[in-house]
């Protein structure tokens, strides 16, 4: 088993308790904002959905995970990804499995302070797709979450305080499409309220972990430094 963890903070701080700066969250010159230029137009048919029907029994959802996971355990070119991510203490923990066949499971960890449960999810699919389209002979990826709404802000071209994490995605992925015209994402939901076993194993990992930040007044120091940063600015 692969194992990766890595230390990231909202506002950029590491183990050290360094501060480097702020994350930006919009780029306006970024090619994906040119309609000649954005995934969504020119690769259409590489990246699809599907969707949880609720009005299905949860097993049935479950089943249809299982086919898909079965189908694609004879593929050597299909990456699974399956994501979570869980907020205590202020701390973001995201994890994500990757399943390859012949391989081993491949585990990624990142905490990171003072962020939204989106924004902890844009991340951690971020990085999944990062490591997959990156994988040697992959030529279908597919994401497993339970946070479709995070992934719809993936292809909303309108300004969002998330689209440094779209930007990130979509950039992968038009490079990844542009490499084969065979190359395709697929994202796929389950309810979170599904006790599907791929989920269970990512869920028990997210949760295993009991963070609390090294210096919790920290917390009101960042707050009193974006008070003296707005009244410079107003000034």
């Amino acid at each position: 088993m692969n194992q990766q963890r890595n230390i990231t903070k909202g506002h950029l701080i590491d183990s050290n308790n360094k501060m480097y700066g702020i994350f930006p969250s919009f780029l306006p010159l970024h090619p994906e904002f040119d309609p000649g230029s954005r995934t969504i137009d020119n690769f259409s048919d590489c990246f699809s959905f599907n969707l949880a029907n609720k009005k299905e029994k949860d097993n049935i959802c479950s089943q249809q995970l299982n086919e898909m996971v079965l189908q694609s355990s004879s593929s050597p070119s299909t990456a699974i990804i399956v994501t979570d991510a869980s907020i205590k203490n202020n701390i973001a923990t995201s994890i994500l499995h990757i399943h390859l066949v012949n391989q081993p499971l491949t585990k990624t960890v990142h905490h990171v302070a003072f962020v939204t449960s989106t924004e902890a999810e844009l991340f951690t699919i971020r990085c999944g797709i990062n490591q997959a389209c990156n994988k040697k002979n992959v030529s279908r990826v597919v994401v497993i979450t339970d946070s479709i709404h995070a992934v719809k802000k993936i292809f909303d071209s309108k300004s969002h305080p998330y689209q440094i994490h779209t930007m990130a995605i979509l950039s992968e992925l038009h490079r990844f499409f542009n490499i084969s015209q065979e190359n395709s994402i697929e994202f796929w939901e389950y309810p979170s309220c599904l006790k599907w076993r791929f989920h269970q194993d990512v869920d028990k990992d997210s949760k295993s972990f009991n963070l609390t930040p090294s210096f919790p007044c920290k917390i009101f120091w960042d707050y009193c430094k974006k008070i003296n940063n707005n009244d410079i600015i107003n000034q």
